[in-house]
């Protein structure tokens, strides 16, 4: 199947007092990888349960408690690794990373550092149609979670809740390739279609499954051109880190608001100072978390609890064999398939649940045709209710049964519409529906010529108009629909007052 072809958008310009200055950002995403089980113990990854109910002695770092590595979790991030063309690396180790917070009963995590399990791959990022940027991975790394604390139960207190402790994140580090905060969101936006078409995480970042720690710094234009011919880092300007975003909108607002205020410092003769900031969205506004930890400052070593890992490539054959077609494959066929234009095609494909949907309804029907329907009616009407297609009033074998009512002729498209509205608000079989209801279309072709003739003989003065200016003819159109109840067949509709008004 031919790829579709993209160029490469510009970059962002930010214009400032003293002259132009471009954006680079690197994201690190931390998905949480679709298991039951955390990433060294047995006990439980279930969102909403009581605080401190799943937690195993391991999590706990309770005294002799070893880790054990859950082999599905492996398997998830090697699926990953496949899905975004990344290397796979058949040896990989653990490492400890060492710091102390109240969340972190072991005082150190266990992460991997020196030796991935993922190496480079890419993600197309589409702008829009025919725009796309190629942002490069630079390595994809198994973790365990920290817990959480909470701040907001007692004035006086904090609580900690380690449910979340050991639960196993991918976290997938891009390179400096993003240009822009429209760019940066379409990257995490793409990173999380392609984990929730492999099935390696959920995507659910409200409840904190997927979030992003963006990286921002700001050069001179021209000076990341130079970073790419060079190699040369210290071209790009001294980064920030703004730590934990879970909204698309927020990662917007916070690199557009980071950057301004990294631009005005430098202007003003400052210099930016490597730093963790956190983004407050009432403020709109970037603070100081920490400095900027480096990597000797967690006292990295191997792990000394685990073994490294040393997976087949045989093994890793196999996963690859069970992917599914990707985002950009999808959209690549239904394009040349269906015959839909790339913007549909981008959005029947932005959530496999959409996509499936979609092919439910267009199986052996004119895929145009289905494209069109559920788009505009149905993901309007979903849009419009605040539902999605998991609870849709309206399934695929019965949009499809409406369909297949306008393909024979049985019912015009408003009537289509109509019914539409029907079977969104009570259900049943569509064809059932139209002939217990009186609503097919009038096909009989003596029928609607004696309404036409009728509407003609009870108007000479517009006939006399229509005569003169032929567009006037939809007057008539109109008439007719509106004295069959809407039932006549518009296109003999048409046919027969062009014949009568001798157009």
């Amino acid at each position: 199947m031919a790829a579709l072809a993209y160029s490469e958008p510009k970059p962002k310009i930010i214009a400032g007092a003293k002259g132009d200055w471009e954006l680079v950002i690197g994201l690190e995403v931390h998905a949480q990888v679709a298991s039951k089980a955390k990433l060294f113990s047995g006990a439980s990854t279930k969102f909403g349960a009581e605080p401190n109910s799943n937690v195993s002695f391991v999590d706990a770092a309770m005294p002799g408690m070893l880790p054990v590595i859950n082999e599905f979790c492996v398997e998830q991030a090697v699926r990953t690794g496949l899905g975004l063309k990344a290397d796979i690396n058949l040896y990989s180790a653990f490492d400890r990373k060492n710091y102390f917070y109240p969340d972190l009963p072991q005082g150190y995590q266990i992460s991997q550092l020196y030796h991935p399990i993922v190496g480079e791959g890419e993600v197309l990022v589409d702008m829009e149609p025919g725009i796309a940027r190629k942002v490069r991975v630079e390595r994809i790394h198994l973790e365990q979670d920290a817990g959480k604390s909470v701040h907001d139960m007692d004035p006086n207190m904090s609580f900690v809740d380690l449910n979340r402790t050991g639960v196993a994140l991918m976290e997938i580090v891009s390179r400096p390739d993003i240009r822009g905060p429209e760019e940066a969101a379409a990257y995490v936006a793409k990173i999380r279609q392609i984990l929730r078409y492999l099935g390696t995480c959920d995507g659910n970042m409200q409840n904190g499954n997927l979030r992003a720690d963006v990286n921002v710094s700001v050069c001179k234009a021209g000076d990341y051109e130079k970073f790419r011919e060079t190699g040369d880092f210290g071209v790009l300007g001294t980064r920030c880190e703004i730590k934990n975003m879970n909204s698309m909108r927020f990662i917007q607002a916070a690199i557009d608001v980071e950057a301004r205020r990294q631009i005005a410092i430098l202007e003003d003769g400052g210099s930016i100072d490597q730093e963790t900031r956190l983004y407050d969205p009432d403020k709109n506004e970037t603070r100081t978390m920490r400095s900027k930890e480096e990597a000797h400052d967690y006292r990295y070593f191997p792990c000394p609890d685990l073994l490294p890992l040393r997976i087949e490539q045989s093994w890793v054959d196999a996963i690859g064999e069970t992917l599914p077609e990707l985002p950009d494959g999808k959209k690549a066929r239904f394009v040349t398939e269906y015959g839909m234009t790339e913007y549909d095609a981008g959005v029947l494909t932005a959530d496999i649940t959409d996509a499936a949907f979609f092919e439910e309804v267009a199986a052996g029907r004119d895929g145009k045709q289905a494209a069109n329907w559920v788009i505009n009616e149905l993901f309007g009407r979903l849009n419009k209710e605040d539902l999605d297609i998991s609870n849709s009033p309206i399934s695929a074998a019965q949009l499809g049964g409406i369909l297949d009512l306008i393909t024979k002729g049985d019912i015009s498209g408003k009537i289509a519409k109509d019914l539409f509205e029907i079977v969104w608000n009570e259900g049943g079989d569509p064809a059932e529906l139209v002939e217990k209801r009186g609503m097919k279309q009038v096909t009989d072709m003596g029928a609607i010529e004696a309404a036409v003739d009728e509407i003609i003989a009870a108007n000479p003065d517009q006939v006399e108009k229509a005569k003169l200016n032929p567009k006037l003819a939809g007057w008539f159109v109109g008439q007719v629909m509106k004295a069959t109840g809407g039932k006549a067949n518009p296109k003999a509709v048409n046919e027969i007052i062009a014949t009568k008004l001798g157009f």
